[in-house]
């Protein structure tokens, strides 16, 4: 798995390259939550459930069946003044997926593990992406802070970081540049 600052991190830099809107710190936490959401996954491990189950690590709740649930249930949850079915409850729906989607994508990218099972429940074959230059973390809090957590983190900063910067950056630079049609005409 990506480490979960890397999935916050990815989820807020999606978010703020696609939507200008200003939102409060309980959006943020919440964007930055249903990107980190996925791996409480790992508690199955202590209840005996193994890695390549249904819901075992990267299965079931890395799925996109599980980001589009999360998101619908987010939005009605703590989004009900956003009339359903409008164009705002849409964004947020598309936003809290893309967040929560966006686990299972940084986690396809790494080179360990079983894979993702994107398609689960349907389907629980692991995938992987052909380019896995994003070094696995550890699931061990002990052994994240270590030698090989140190690496992990330089290869999410050069992969995952640096590049969403740079679209995120951009997407700031081509708002505040481009004319408004709607402010112009």
């Amino acid at each position: 798995m990506a480490s979960i600052l890397t999935h916050a991190f990815a989820a807020v830099a999606v978010t703020k390259t696609l939507s200008a809107e200003k939102r409060d710190w309980r959006f943020w936490t919440l964007i930055a939550g249903s990107a980190v959401l996925p791996d409480a996954d790992v508690i199955g491990f202590y209840f005996g459930i193994n890695y390549g189950d249904l819901l075992g690590h990267r299965g079931l709740s890395h799925s996109l069946l599980f980001a589009a649930s999360w998101s619908l249930l987010v939005v009605l949850w703590e989004f009900r003044t956003a009339s359903r079915g409008s164009k705002q409850w849409w964004a947020l729906v598309g936003l809290f997926f893309l967040a929560t989607a966006s686990h299972g994508v940084l986690d396809a990218l790494t080179n360990g593990g079983l894979g993702v099972a994107f398609f689960s429940p349907f389907d629980t074959t692991r995938y992987f992406f052909p380019w896995q230059p994003i070094n696995v973390s550890p699931i061990s809090i002990g052994r994240f802070f270590s030698g090989r957590g140190a690496s992990v983190l330089v290869s999410e900063m050069i992969y995952v970081w640096l590049p969403l910067a740079v679209v995120w950056i951009c997407s700031r630079f081509l708002r505040a540049n481009v004319p408004n049609k709607s402010r112009s005409g």
